[in-house]
């Protein structure tokens, strides 16, 4: 039986989101902090779905309408969901194996606290750039670098941001990514004229980011960094076997990336490396993780199997070196990926009542001009990494609902396919919620309300393109006599 449905107004649709904000803002700022992200706005993304859904209802949406929607919206997130669990695991057994203390201990030999934060953008953004993936590129030299930022004694927020600055830098201008291939797809151009194009905001975006990391340096260096580094590696070197031989693993994987291997089956080739490294070369410490008295092969079984799955720290002689030894496995993912499907089902109750379609309508309609239609795409896009909290639908969705706008005032469809990238791609990281935003909290274990204000290049990108716009400077349009054409047509 097929039911009449309305359009919504403005103020219902609103309904949800204003419930939404109002309820986090006093969650996170008058009660729980931080832990907000334990429990409590998971809750509250569930009640603003049921808002979401009585407005729908009003507007005649039956609840399987509804409920399929919401599952629809999760299903689109499953990948990323199934990645984060093989990114805790990844991190268990490359801190078993000592990879990432490996990596820790000759960092601290090559970097200090002046440059360090610049160094980092652009290690991270150099990696990203070659594997087209940022969450890999944290998840693995961005952990190591957090570490040594952290024994250098830099504060977590700046570590984070100078790392997520570059590793989405990377992954924006990598024609390996996936979100770099899909603007484009979405907008009606090719790869390369994307990438391209998208040089011209995008590269004085990361020089002012780097600026400001390598100003930021001079700041920190002072009397932040520990007096005594040697005893932090030598506490690492008495704890573990450290040699190069452990960088084998990485290099796999970051080789199976740029093989355009997915994310997925790279990610367990490297889990389960990481895992024989262990039994290779860290005898030692699986016999500590296991709690066994000597080296068996229940020892074995049970060490590895630890740090796949759940929480495991390694003692050293260094209290500031066992902080930066833990991790919390497969287990350590759950947290987030239950605050990632209740986001996707408020999402994708308010997509499928139309009542975020009916918001952005409003945004369409307010813009007049190539600055102002170019400003609305971009606000757009960062609505829908808050609202549908996915980079992804916050790339194609506004990328629909725009192309023909650009069309009709006779602009490129790069010019659409770079604003989905400088807004779509970067903001999604600033959202707690947003699988993005979840996702690199959870892996660094810095709370994005934390490291979100030092992101600076994910800052300055939108408004870069948006200052573009107005500005006119690259704003490509479609030759006059292709116009005509598509007139007459």
């Amino acid at each position: 039986m097929n039911h009449a449905k309305r359009k919504p107004t403005l103020i219902e649709a609103l309904i949800p989101i204003i419930f939404l904000v109002i309820f986090l803002f006093v969650n996170v700022k008058f009660i729980f902090g931080d832990a907000g992200l334990d429990g409590s706005n998971q809750i509250i993304l569930l009640f603003s779905a049921a808002v979401a859904a009585i407005v729908a209802s009003r507007l005649g949406f039956t609840w399987e309408e509804l409920l399929n929607g919401a599952v629809d919206s999760i299903q689109s997130a499953m990948p990323a969901m199934l990645i984060l669990l093989l990114i805790g695991s990844l991190t268990g057994t490359w801190l078993l194996s000592g990879i990432v203390p490996a990596l820790i201990y000759y960092g601290l030999q090559i970097l200090n606290p002046t440059i360090f934060l610049f160094a980092a953008c652009i290690i991270c953004a150099i990696v990203s750039l070659g594997s087209g993936s940022s969450w890999t590129t944290i998840a693995t030299i961005g952990i190591a670098l957090l570490g040594i930022g952290k024994a250098l004694g830099i504060e977590d927020g700046l570590i984070a941001g100078a790392i997520i600055s570059g590793a989405y830098f990377g992954d924006k201008m990598s024609p390996l990514s996936d979100t770099t291939n899909l603007a484009p797809a979405v907008a009606g151009t090719d790869l390369f004229t994307h990438i391209r194009y998208m040089a011209f905001t995008t590269i004085p975006s990361i020089s002012v980011t780097l600026i400001i990391f390598l100003i930021l340096g001079f700041f920190v260096a002072d009397d932040s960094a520990p007096t005594d580094i040697s005893a932090m590696l030598e506490a690492i070197d008495s704890a573990f076997n450290i040699t190069p031989i452990l960088f084998i693993v990485p290099v796999i994987v970051f080789i199976l990336i740029i093989k355009k291997v997915s994310a997925i089956p790279a990610l367990l080739a490297g889990t389960i490396l990481g895992g024989i490294f262990a039994i290779v070369f860290q005898q030692d410490v699986l016999v500590q993780v296991a709690e066994a008295e000597s080296l068996n092969w229940i020892a074995i079984y049970k060490g590895v199997m630890l740090s796949i799955y759940g929480d495991i720290s390694i003692i050293t002689d260094s209290a500031e070196v066992n902080d930066l030894l833990s991790s919390g496995g497969m287990a350590g993912m759950l947290g987030t990926i239950w605050l990632i499907m209740c986001a996707m089902i408020f999402g994708g109750i308010m997509e499928k009542s139309g009542l975020l379609s009916r918001i952005t309508e409003v945004i369409i309609s307010l813009a007049n001009s190539t600055g102002s239609l170019i400003a609305s795409t971009a606000v757009t896009c960062g609505f829908f990494n808050v609202t549908a909290s996915d980079q992804y639908l916050a790339i194609v969705v506004p990328g629909r609902m725009f192309a023909k706008t650009y069309k009709d005032r006779g602009l490129m469809p790069e010019n659409l396919s770079r604003t989905l990238e400088d807004s779509g791609t970067v903001t999604s990281v600033l959202v707690p919620w947003n699988t993005c935003g979840a996702a690199q909290s959870s892996v660094l274990g810095v709370a994005t309300a934390v490291y979100a204000p030092f992101c600076f290049f994910c800052i300055i990108s939108p408004l870069m393109t948006i200052l573009f716009a107005y500005l006119n400077i690259k704003i490509r349009k479609i030759p006059t006599e292709q116009q005509e054409i598509a007139v007459e047509a």
